[in-house]
């Protein structure tokens, strides 16, 4: 195994941040550069909204903290004490995904293993969710249901994995395990809809899927890098909060730029 000095404490320290890339800190840097960066840096903090918060319940059950998760949330309580409803949902997720076997079999493993590696030179941390040594990795996902979600980037309807960047957070994960262990171990989603009454499975992410979405990892993380560095400027989104919340007007529009946009999303 590959040294480092990670805890549970201060995996996501700043310090740590910066020290180390992470799934979700690449994936933020796709979504948006400029965004990234701030929030590393302490400039500028994503909303905490009661879907992630929701999803983090389930989380924290399945990794053993939820009384921890309880007590630095008295926001997801009512004034009487009781859970507010999306969290009593997320309770009966929790009890939907204990009545399968399976979901639980894949559950099981070691919860929050954490690795260090590198990829294209680059340092990087993962935190498993469930890992099982000779077997696979497992990470849990609590999503708002397995309909197609249609990607306005790429024009198209996508599975909730890559539209999320789920098979990039797999290849990921699988390479830094095999720099630690030498076993290229396969990849599983283990997901459940946050829908009234909840659906659940577990999806193998296949090794070719995860090929490619490493080759994306090794090509990009050289440049978010050097924008943690401070070596180059970041990119702008121009459509999320952190673009929204800085964004500075410097002369008038034709709307109709707006609505050629549109016609392009549109088709």
């Amino acid at each position: 195994m590959i040294p480092h000095s990670l805890t549970a404490e201060n995996y996501f320290s700043a310090e740590n941040n910066m020290k180390y890339m992470s799934c979700s800190q690449f994936k933020s840097f796709l979504t948006c550069e400029a965004s990234a960066l701030a929030e590393l840096h302490g400039e500028y903090q994503r909303e905490v909204t009661d879907a992630l918060l929701v999803g983090s319940y389930v989380d924290a059950h399945f990794e053993g903290t939820l009384d921890i998760f309880r007590a630095q949330h008295p926001e997801i309580f009512t004034k009487s004490g009781e859970l507010k409803a999306q969290y009593r949902q997320a309770e009966y997720m929790i009890q939907r995904a204990e009545r399968d076997k399976l979901f639980m079999q894949y559950m099981s493993g070691e919860k929050q293993k954490i690795m260090v590696g590198e990829i294209a030179g680059i340092p990087f941390k993962i935190k498993i969710d469930s890992y099982h040594e000779n077997n696979c990795i497992v990470d849990l996902k609590a999503i708002k249901d397995f309909k197609l979600i249609w990607n306005v980037e790429k024009g198209k309807k996508q599975h909730f994995i890559n539209y999320w960047g789920y098979d990039i957070q797999g290849a990921i994960y699988r390479e830094v395990v095999r720099q630690n262990t030498g076993k290229q171990l396969p990849f599983y989603v283990s997901a459940i809809t946050k829908e009234k009454e909840p659906d659940l499975d577990v999806l193998w992410v296949p090794d070719e899927d995860m090929d490619n979405a490493l080759e994306e990892v090794i090509s990009l993380a050289p440049r978010f890098q050097q924008l943690k560095d401070g070596l180059l400027q970041p990119q702008r989104c121009g459509d999320c909060s952190y673009c929204r919340f800085t964004k500075v007007l410097t002369e008038p529009r034709n709307y109709h730029e707006d609505c050629e946009v549109y016609e392009v999303e549109q088709q």
